[in-house]
Parts: structure tokens; C-alpha cells; sequence
């Protein structure tokens, strides 16, 4: 197969939506309708032992979320699908916002009962912004949730997108009695009071059969006159209009018992679209040009506690990657060979040869790279939008055991890199404050230091606004600014100068005195 055709089978998406909306319940089922799986594990259930497997953080296991993104690939229907499961909560978000830089497509996931929940709002205005295409899946319709049409009202009005239903279900909660796939235009009945055992579906093509009668009762008049006012309502589903991110097709179903699953499965390898073209700085890049480039989304250590190693993640944008070549590391200006790139099934690794745009590939990192790094052929150049974001949230980060200093160094180091949090060292006196987005990543930095690296930590309060980056147009301004706030100044990881705000008023003096500084929320300037 040619690299055209291995490119066009290709269907990179992310999972996102608030937490418990059941996100990762998706992905378990779909990998095993993939056959990547055999048993779909729980995310937090007595009766299943499995846990879920992207969530292969024993942090995650314990309290039953996402921390981290983990990427699963598989083959169904001649289509390679790479899924990348991404964390709900909100303290983990810059995380999913880098991985949404990684993906041509996204499936957001809303709760029935739910609706639309706010860090959902959040992740949507990332995906309006880079124009990514979005299939809506409303999950839990086995519980008592909202009606249909109300949920659909909720999705266009709060994630601001025309929406155009393709699926459609029969009642809600205990008078669930299937899905009707519009798509395919097939009714799926699945029979037997005991929801945990789907039977196999029973196919109506034609919704005027007497046999639908028999099988829904009264509620295959409903059926009909509900799928009429969705014809008449909804404007006519366009895959253009979904490549450009102008609709957003909707499924209903459950994941966590089968239902809509495999037709949602089915309907998004014929409509998904497969690697599209990206942006560097100095160019668009095609997917189908015969070089390879590719950048770092996210690094991750310790994904095999055994070895203590380190994985950078990489998208492959354009041309083939081949094992054992020599690529050049842009940043570093030197070539790189890679013996044992490595493909994913969350925590579990296999070497893999070659690669193609869109997939994700898996790199042993000793220290080379730091998220936002372009590998390439020998051209220069560097991908975008891979910001780290301006965190709310401060605590100086102190050694609890003496006996544990390189440990902890290490562990601080390397978590960073990761882009769980950031570091900033004070110029005035070398004490280092961890700053995050929210107040989980402390925890997870916590236990991650204890259970990885051995080192334990202790936090002690910090009083700051806000962190922001500084750009010197004036140099007699900066020397000036330099005397009067040594206090708060401190360098981030990579030695760039940040100011450590105390207050809002504190940060718009800053602003409005100093007019030759330029002051960035976001690092990438």
C-alpha cells in the first residue's frame, strides 16, 4: 500500500467532554469493537475488577479519572484508528488543549442527564479556534435524562455549532429500547429486560414494517413522528459542512452497555476526515509530501514504573518515519536515530517500523525533548500552537527529606517537562514555586514524586496573581523594572524571565508603568 492510500485510511481523533460524562467508558468499548481489547475494563466499579485501559496511572485507577492523556491505535474495517483519551477534569486542561493540536477530528462526549457542562464550553472554544471537526455523542440515554430535542437545543445554544442528529433514540432510561441510525437508515432493537447483555441488534429498514409495531408497541408511532420533525427541523447533513467544522453530527447511545457504540464507530470512519495539512511557523505542511516531519505533543515518564523511562510523543504530520533513520531535532540542531519507536495501547508498547501522518509515534527520551519540538529531514522549521498557559495557582515546592535531594530534582525536572505544571525559580533566592492550573495537579505531583521517584515533598503558600512572561524592548526600562520588583521576578524551566504578580493591581501598574515590557500570558510569544 502506497502512502497515499496508507494516509486516506487513517482517523486520529481525541475524546473529550467534563468528567464523568463517560469519556473513557467510550474509548473501552470502542477498542473493543476494534478487537484491541477483549474485556472492557471499568473506570470505577466494584463488580468489574478491570480497570479502564487508558487510565494506567494507579493515581487514575484509585480515584476513577483521567489524568493524563493516552493514546490507543487499532485496525478496524481497514482503517487504522489512533484514539487519544484525553482528561476531563479541568485541572489537567492544558493537557487536552495540547492534544487537540494533535488530532484531526474530536468526539465530544455529553452526559443525558448532564447536558452540556462547562469545561465541555471550554474545550469547544479550542476546537472552534482551530476549526477541528466535532461528532457529539450523548452518552447514559439507558439512564433518565433530558428529552432528545431539549438536549440539542442545549448543544447548539452552549457549544455555539449547528447540530444535525444521525442517530436518534427510542424513550430514554428504563423505556430505552434501542437506536434508529439515520445514517444508514436501520433501526437497531435491542431486546431482553436485562440491559448488560446487548442481543444482537435486529435491523428495520424500513420504519413503516409491521414487524416495528410488534417489537416497540406505542412507541413506534413516537419513533416516526419524532424522526419526521427531525427531517423538517435539522438541515441535511453535509460532509463538507462537517470538514469545516460548520455542524456537528449528533449519536445517541450508552456506553457503558453497547448501545449506538458500533454504529457511531461505523458512521465516523465513512465521514471523519483522515490527516489534514499543518501549520509551522514558516509553512503549511502537507500530509502527502514524501519527507517526514513531526512534532512533540506531550511527554510523559515513568509509563513502565520497571524501567523509570521516558516517552516523548510524537504526531507524525507528513511523509513516512522509519526506525533506525537519521531525523534532525530542529531546536537542537543536531540528528537523531530512534532503535525502538514504540506504537500505544496506553501503557503498553510495541517497537514499530514505520509510521505514517496521523499516527502517534512513542520516542525513548533521555532528555532531548520538550514539548513543541520538530523532527524533520534536514528542513528547518517549527509547528505551532503547543502554548504553556499563564497558572492561577502557587505554592512553593520544598524538600521533605534531605537524604532525597537528587531524587526529588529529578522527579520536579522531569514532571515538568511533561507540562504537568511549571517551575519558576526566584532570581533573588533560588526558592522554586510550582505553579498550576488547578489544585489537583498538586496532589498528582505529590504522589507521582512518592511512588515514582521516591522523594516526598511538602508545599508550603505562596501569595500570587498571576504568572506572565517578559519581553525587554527597552533596556534601560528592564534594568529599571529589574530594581523595583527583584522581588517577584523568577525564570521558567527553559531560563525565559517571568514575573510572579502579586496582585491585579500590582500586574496593571506593572503594565501601565512600564511601557517598553511587553507581558505575555501565554509562553508562546
Amino acid at each position: 500500500m502506497g502512502l497515499k492510500e496508507e494516509i486516506k485510511r487513517r482517523r486520529t481523533f481525541a475524546i473529550v467532554s467534563h468528567p464523568d460524562a463517560g469519556k473513557t467508558t467510550l474509548t473501552e468499548k470502542l477498542l473493543l469493537f476494534g478487537g484491541a481489547i477483549h474485556i472492557a475494563g471499568a473506570v470505577k466499579s466494584n463488580k468489574i475488577k478491570k480497570t479502564a485501559t487508558s487510565d494506567f496511572m494507579e493515581i487514575e485507577r484509585q480515584r476513577g479519572i483521567s489524568v493524563a492523556t493516552s493514546v490507543m491505535g487499532f485496525e478496524y474495517d481497514d482503517h487504522k484508528i489512533n484514539i487519544l483519551d484525553t482528561p476531563g477534569h479541568q485541572d489537567f486542561a492544558e493537557d487536552t488543549f495540547r492534544t487537540l493540536t494533535a488530532v484531526d477530528s474530536v468526539i465530544v462526549v455529553v452526559d443525558a442527564a448532564k447536558g452540556v457542562e462547562a469545561q465541555t464550553e471550554k474545550l469547544m472554544q479550542v476546537c472552534r479556534m482551530r476549526k477541528t471537526p466535532v461528532i457529539v455523542f450523548v452518552n447514559k440515554v439507558d439512564r433518565e435524562g433530558k428529552e432528545a430535542f431539549d438536549l440539542l437545543d442545549e448543544i447548539e445554544e452552549q457549544l455555539k455549532i449547528k447540530v444535525r442528529p444521525l442517530s436518534w433514540p427510542v424513550g430514554m432510561g428504563k423505556r430505552l429500547k434501542g437506536v434508529y441510525n439515520i445514517f444508514d437508515k436501520k433501526f437497531y432493537y435491542f431486546a431482553g429486560e436485562d440491559k448488560t447483555t446487548a442481543e444482537k441488534p435486529r435491523e428495520f429498514k424500513d420504519l413503516h414494517d409491521p414487524e416495528l409495531d410488534k417489537a416497540l408497541k406505542e412507541q413506534a408511532q413516537k419513533l416516526r413522528e419524532e424522526l419526521e420533525l427531525v427531517e423538517g427541523v435539522y438541515p441535511e447533513f453535509k460532509i463538507n459542512e462537517y470538514l469545516n467544522a460548520e455542524i456537528a453530527p449528533v449519536f445517541f447511545g450508552s456506553a457503558l452497555y453497547n448501545f449506538g457504540v458500533k454504529e457511531l464507530l461505523e458512521s465516523f470512519i465513512k465521514i471523519a476526515p483522515y490527516p489534514k495539512p499543518s501549520f509551522a511557523n514558516e509553512r503549511m505542511v502537507d500530509p502527502f509530501e514524501e519527507k517526514f516531519s513531526g512534532f512533540v505533543f506531550k511527554i510523559h515518564a515513568n509509563m513502565d514504573p520497571n524501567h523509570r523511562d521516558r516517552i516523548a510523543f510524537v504526531k507524525v504530520c507528513s511523509g513516512k518515519f522509519q526506525r533506525n533513520t537519521n531525523y534532525q531535532h530542529v531546536r537542537l540542531g543536531r540528528n537523531l536515530k530512534f532503535a525502538s519507536p514504540t506504537a500505544f495501547m496506553a501503557d503498553k508498547k510495541s517497537i514499530v517500523e514505520e509510521a505514517y501522518p496521523g499516527d502517534i509515534v512513542g520516542l525513548h527520551d533521555t532528555g532531548n525533548f520538550k514539548i513543541g519540538d520538530t523532527l524533520t529531514e534536514g528542513e528547518a522549521m517549527n509547528f505551532k500552537g503547543l502554548p504553556s498557559f499563564s497558572p492561577e495557582m502557587f505554592k512553593y515546592i520544598e524538600n521533605a527529606d534531605p537524604m532525597k535531594s537528587k531524587q526529588l530534582a529529578k522527579g520536579i525536572d522531569q514532571l515538568m517537562d511533561e507540562g504537568v505544571a511549571q517551575l519558576f525559580t526566584l532570581t533573588m533566592n533560588n526558592r522554586k514555586i510550582i505553579g498550576c492550573v488547578g489544585q489537583l495537579q498538586f496532589e498528582v505531583i505529590e504522589y507521582r514524586l512518592l511512588h515514582e521517584y521516591n522523594a516526598t515533598c511538602r508545599y508550603e503558600p505562596v501569595t500570587m496573581f498571576k504568572a506572565c512572561w517578559i519581553k525587554p524592548n527597552d533596556k534601560v526600562e528592564w534594568e529599571d523594572f529589574k530594581k523595583r520588583k527583584y522581588k517577584s521576578l523568577a525564570v521558567d524551566k527553559h531560563g525565559r524571565d517571568v514575573y510572579l504578580a502579586e496582585s491585579s493591581y500590582d500586574l496593571q501598574m506593572a503594565q501601565t508603568k512600564f511601557k517598553g515590557l511587553e507581558f505575555f500570558f501565554t509562553s508562546e510569544f
